[in-house]
């Protein structure tokens, strides 16, 4: 009979008074001889400015004033956003792999190996476009992931990048953790994290 609230709940965030918007659809698809992530950017980016786009139609968010985040592939996806587009007024990604040429051998959907197309992994490393991030990035990693693509460094290299061009951005270590966090206490330092982000960088921020 009751809600359970679990640390990635957006009823979190609705009861803090934001609106949002659960899993929105990305595709990321291939036509003719092309492999769908020859044009990951420029799909990501259409499909991100859609959805922003409706809700703004909507009238349930005000432009300017919305922050996009994700977790693992989704964190890569958010760290993408705010390189090549400004739709965002900040991010918050989590345990996620920014330097593509660290996984060669291909990740998630991408078969080829680094060798094979190189202008691809490059393109899509938002490590790579670092200097070009202007909005507010909240890194977050368990300091033990054991993922193979989300390597802790992941994190620790793409902070020093954002902050070496004059970014904001914030990194945050969470002891014993792995790719998912487990302990009480990494759940609540995570959200209060998250939660001063948002009311700091997107809720008291100017449009």
């Amino acid at each position: 009979r009751f809600v359970r609230v679990s640390g990635s709940s957006p009823l979190l965030w609705l009861a803090a008074g934001f609106a949002v918007l659960d899993n929105p659809t990305m595709p990321i698809v291939g036509e003719g001889d092309d492999e769908p992530n020859d044009k990951y950017v420029e799909q990501l980016v259409a499909s991100a400015k859609a959805a922003v786009d409706e809700v703004v139609r909507r009238g349930v968010a005000e432009r300017g004033r919305i922050a996009i985040g994700g977790h693992s592939y989704g964190a890569f996806m958010t760290a993408n956003l705010l390189a090549h587009s400004d739709l965002f007024a900040a991010g918050i990604a989590r345990s996620g792999a920014y330097n593509r040429t660290l996984t060669p051998f291909g990740f998630q959907s991408e078969e080829r190996t680094y060798w094979q197309a190189p202008e691809v992994y490059f393109e899509m490393s938002p490590f790579m476009h670092a200097d070009e991030i202007n909005e507010p990035i909240l890194l977050i990693h368990g300091q033990m992931d054991n993922n193979s693509g989300t390597h802790p460094m992941q994190s620790e290299r793409f902070y020093n990048a954002v902050k070496g061009h004059g970014g904001t951005a914030r990194l945050v270590m969470l002891p014993h953790e792995s790719h998912s966090y487990r302990a009480r206490e990494s759940i609540m330092h995570m959200l209060w994290e998250m939660t001063d982000w948002l009311q700091k960088y997107v809720k008291s921020g100017k449009p």
